[in-house]
């Protein structure tokens, strides 16, 4: 096995690869004048089954697109030079929100980014807490591995607890299943029950309403969950209507902390007792004093346990 990280996620490879008691392989990396660029090797590919990672969070060097050119090329690369497998690790997958039409001619961009892992033989894809898990399954015509991100904040999470009620919330209606998988997470862990509750969301012209709760959160700590963060309004509402339900406190668990336009405000808001992140996009938006109020937990070893099962070919890897 070859271990490859580029270098705008070579932190987080690094990471893994300590994980898995392994060392990265040594590419190289050219930017041109005319804004290309080219990756290669320097270590012969042949015969070796690939892993490339590579996290699509646009900033703080380069965009989400550019990003995913060059895992593309890299992947590409690796193929011709007779690599036997090549897998791309992709911590934050972009573009995995746009995966449906919701206006007239909407382009279903999931898709589109599928053909292209497809198109440059690529083999699978291991990916963490994407919007969808149906849509970006459904998307790829090649073997995928989805982690949750349950798996990560578990141990946390059961810390937090405490002794009182908890109850484990969606933001909205379409992350129902995700809260009741962390919740069934943490009841296998801890030996015991959590509450459960979601919240309704209306967006209409980028503008979103919507505060009635479904579920009883009074007297509890409520652990809000998920897939990301983007300016950080979808979890404000949700606590806000939580605190004023009579929960006691609320904590934020989001996978991926992409924290757009006013999201250190939000970061800072009382409403939250912490928000905790994993790795996979590091929090350069945020201001020093939101970044204080920010956790994060290493999603690292999730990742380097499903590169040694995919690797592997054992059960529960693609």
């Amino acid at each position: 096995m070859l271990l490859f990280a580029l270098k705008s996620t070579r932190d987080f490879g690094q990471r893994v690869a300590a994980s898995l008691g392994a060392e990265l392989a040594p590419c190289e990396e050219r930017e041109f004048e005319d804004g290309e660029h080219k990756a290669r090797p320097l270590v012969d590919v042949r015969g070796h089954d690939c892993f490339v990672i590579q996290s699509l969070h646009g900033g703080p060097d380069a965009s989400g697109n550019d990003k995913l050119a060059r895992l593309l090329f890299f992947a590409g690369a690796l193929r011709d030079h007779g690599a036997t497998r090549v897998t791309a690790v992709v911590p934050y997958l972009a573009y995995a929100r746009k995966d449906r039409v919701t206006k007239p001619w909407d382009p279903v961009i999931t898709r589109y980014v599928a053909q292209l892992f497809e198109a440059m033989g690529i083999a699978g894809v291991i990916t963490l807490e994407v919007h969808n898990v149906a849509a970006f399954q459904n998307a790829f015509r090649i073997p995928t591995l989805h982690l949750e991100s349950a798996e990560v904040f578990a141990p946390r999470a059961g810390e937090l607890a405490g002794a009182g009620p908890v109850v484990v919330a969606s933001p909205d209606p379409g992350g129902v299943k995700r809260a009741q998988l962390f919740r069934e997470t943490l009841e296998a862990r801890l030996k015991r029950e959590f509450g459960a509750a979601y919240l309704e969301k209306r967006r209409s012209a980028g503008v979103v309403s919507g505060s009635m709760l479904a579920g009883d959160v009074q007297g509890a700590t409520v652990f809000l969950v998920d897939d990301l963060i983007s300016t950080g309004g979808t979890m404000l509402r949700a606590a806000q209507t939580c605190l004023a339900a009579g929960a006691t406190k609320v904590y934020a668990f989001a996978a991926h902390g992409l924290f757009n336009a006013g999201a250190s405000d939000v970061i800072v808001n009382p409403a939250f007792a912490a928000t905790i992140l994993t790795d996979t996009v590091p929090p350069f938006r945020l201001s020093a004093a939101a970044r204080e109020r920010v956790e994060i937990v290493s999603a690292a070893p999730l990742f380097a346990d499903a590169i040694r099962r995919v690797h592997a070919g054992v059960r529960g890897g693609m």
